[in-house]
C-alpha cells in the first residue's frame, strides 16, 4: 500500500486527483508499467483519496494499493511525485510510505493463531484420545448378557473361556482385544459357570489381592477349572494394561500348581487341599527343551532374511514360528501361541525388544546392533 499526500492551489474534487494520476504518468514508465493496465489486470487496486478544501486550498491524502513486488511498486511511488498538476491548479504529491501489508497480514495470522490455539489446550492429543476411545468403545459394545442369569461375556463360541469376577473385568479384557471372557457379578459362583466348566477349557483370572485368592479358593471348590492367572501383587484385573494381561495369562498355572503354591505359603487348609485333588485338570504345558545350538539356529536364519529388515521368531527346534516387519516383534513374541526359543532381527534388537524377551523368556536375540539395556537375561548374538 502506498500512503502518500498531496497539496494543490485550487479546490479540487476527488476525480481531479485520480484523473491527473492516470494522465499524468501514462506512458512514464512504459507499457510494462501503464497505470490503467495495472489496474485492469489487478495489479493495481483501487484508487482511494480523501480531501478537503482549507482557505481555497486542497489538502488530502491517497491510497494506492499495489499486488506488484516491492522494486515495482517503489517505481510506481516515485512516479506519483512527478505530478505536479491536478486539475487546473498546480499541485503536489509526496509518498509518506510503503507499507507492506501482506507482512502486517502475516503478523496478525500469526499472533490470532497462537492465541486460538492456547484456547485449543491440547486439542491434538484430544483428538488422538478420542480415536483411541471410540476403537475401545466399538470393542465394547460386543458385551453380551449370557445365561439366565444375564452374565457380561464376550464371544464364548471357542473352547478356551477366561473366567473374572465382574462386568468392569470383562470391559477391560474386550478393550484389550480379549475376547473369550466373561464375568461372574460378584464373588458369588453362578450355576452357569459351572456349567460351562463341563464343556469348555476355563481360565480364572482373579484380582491379585486377598479377595481375588478367596474368590480363586470358592470357584476351584465348585466348578471344574482348568488353570488360573492372577494379576500382579495389589492390582485388579480391570485397571491392569494390555501388556500386564497377556503376562498374567501367559503365566497361568493349572489349579495343581495354583494349589500347590498357596500350600507352600500356608493360605489353603485340609479341605481345600482334597478339594483340589478331586479337580481333573490338564498336565501343565511344559516348555520344550531345545534341540539346536542358540547361536547356529540365529545365525542360519539371520542367512534366510539379511537385507529384508524383518525378523523372525524361532522355536526350540530352529524352526520358524512367524516372520514379521522388525517394528512388530515384541507384539509377536506377546501373542505367540508357541514358546519363543530365538529371535533373530535384520536390523535393530532395540531396548523394548530385548525386554520382551526377558518377560517372556526368549533364550536368544540376534541382531546387527542393540539398544541400550541393563541386566537383560536374553543371550544377545551380533550379526
Amino acid at each position: 500500500m502506498i500512503h502518500a499526500a498531496f497539496t494543490a492551489a485550487g479546490p479540487l474534487e476527488k476525480p481531479d486527483v485520480i484523473g491527473a494520476i492516470f494522465g499524468q504518468t501514462e506512458g512514464l514508465l512504459g507499457e510494462a508499467l501503464e497505470m490503467r493496465d495495472l489496474q485492469k489486470e489487478g495489479k493495481i487496486g483501487r484508487i482511494e483519496v480523501d480531501l478537503e478544501i482549507v482557505d481555497g486550498k486542497s489538502v488530502g491524502s491517497l491510497q494506492v494499493p499495489s499486488a506488484l513486488d516491492k522494486s515495482e511498486t517503489t517505481i510506481i511511488a516515485a512516479a506519483l511525485e512527478t505530478i505536479d498538476r491536478i486539475g487546473p491548479t498546480e499541485a503536489q504529491i509526496v509518498v509518506n510510505k510503503i507499507e507492506d501489508v501482506r507482512g502486517a497480514k502475516r503478523d496478525f495470522i500469526i499472533a490470532r493463531a497462537k492465541k486460538l490455539l492456547e484456547g485449543l489446550d491440547g486439542s491434538g492429543e484430544e483428538i488422538g484420545e478420542m480415536s483411541k476411545t471410540l476403537k475401545e468403545e466399538n470393542r465394547v459394545a460386543k458385551i453380551q448378557e449370557y445365561g439366565e442369569e444375564k452374565l457380561p461375556a464376550g464371544d464364548l463360541s471357542g473352547n478356551e473361556i477366561i473366567v473374572c469376577e465382574g462386568r468392569a473385568d470383562v470391559v477391560n479384557l474386550l478393550k484389550n482385544r480379549i475376547n473369550n471372557v466373561i464375568g461372574m457379578n460378584g464373588t458369588k459362583l453362578p450355576a452357569e459357570i459351572a456349567r460351562l466348566g463341563m464343556t469348555k477349557e476355563i481360565t480364572l483370572f482373579v484380582d491379585g489381592d486377598r479377595g481375588g485368592k478367596l474368590i480363586a479358593q470358592n470357584v476351584i471348590n465348585n466348578a471344574k477349572i482348568a488353570f488360573v492367572s492372577v494379576a500382579p501383587d495389589g492390582k485388579e484385573v480391570e485397571e491392569l494394561q494390555g501388556k500386564e494381561i497377556l503376562l498374567a495369562l501367559r503365566r497361568r498355572m493349572t489349579v495343581g500348581e495354583y494349589l500347590a503354591l498357596d500350600r507352600k505359603f500356608g493360605r489353603f487348609n485340609g479341605h481345600q487341599e482334597s478339594a483340589a485333588e478331586s479337580v481333573s485338570a490338564p498336565a501343565p504345558v511344559a516348555r520344550p527343551e531345545p534341540t539346536v545350538e542358540g547361536k547356529q539356529a540365529v545365525r542360519a536364519a539371520f542367512e534366510k532374511i539379511r537385507d529384508s529388515k524383518s525378523a523372525v521368531l524361532l522355536d526350540g527346534t530352529g524352526s520358524v514360528i512367524k516372520q514379521v516387519g522388525a517394528r512388530e516383534v515384541a507384539k509377536a513374541i506377546a501373542y505367540s501361541k508357541q514358546p519363543v526359543f530365538a529371535i533373530v532381527v535384520d536390523g535393530q534388537a532395540t531396548s523394548a525388544m530385548i525386554k520382551t524377551c526377558d518377560e517372556f523368556g526368549v533364550q536368544f536375540c540376534g541382531a546387527t546392533t542393540f539398544g541400550s539395556i541393563e541386566g537383560n537375561a536374553v543371550k544377545l548374538v551380533s550379526l
